[in-house]
């Protein structure tokens, strides 16, 4: 594994988005890697501009991620003090709306339709599903 430099500016502009923020509160809840089908389905959000969220967090050091065949699997930095403090920091944000919450529980229905412990069958939510393809 290799160390990256990250300045720390860098890690606030990466938070600075409230869909960043919940790709890490949902990451540190849980404790869990995700697949950007599955984080599109938790969040509800189109997979280009989670895409783009995800790139954002991994240049800042907050994400890393491990390819396994088609998949692409996203887990939070761990083991680095000051970013621990920012996913308690995040984690105890508050839930305005109910909003993390509804994350946490779609996450959680979603991680279910695992196989073997990995992501196979893509984006399920049908409205985005078509997003995909195009």
């Amino acid at each position: 594994m290799h160390t990256i430099n990250v300045q720390p500016h860098e890690i606030f502009q990466a938070l600075a988005d409230p869909t960043r923020i919940r790709i890490v509160r949902l990451l540190a809840e849980t404790g869990e890697e995700a697949c950007l089908c599955e984080l599109v389905d938790s969040l509800l959000e189109p997979q280009y501009k989670l895409s783009r969220h995800v790139k954002i967090l991994r240049q800042a050091g907050l994400l890393s991620a491990e390819k396994d065949g088609r998949w692409v699997y996203h887990r939070l930095v761990r083991g680095v003090p000051y970013l621990e403090l920012a996913y308690d920091m995040l984690r105890a944000l508050p839930d305005v709306g109910g909003l993390f919450a509804q994350d946490l529980h779609r996450f959680r229905e979603r991680m279910c339709l695992r196989e073997g412990g990995r992501c196979r069958i893509g984006i399920q939510t049908a409205s985005l599903a078509a997003v995909e393809g195009e």
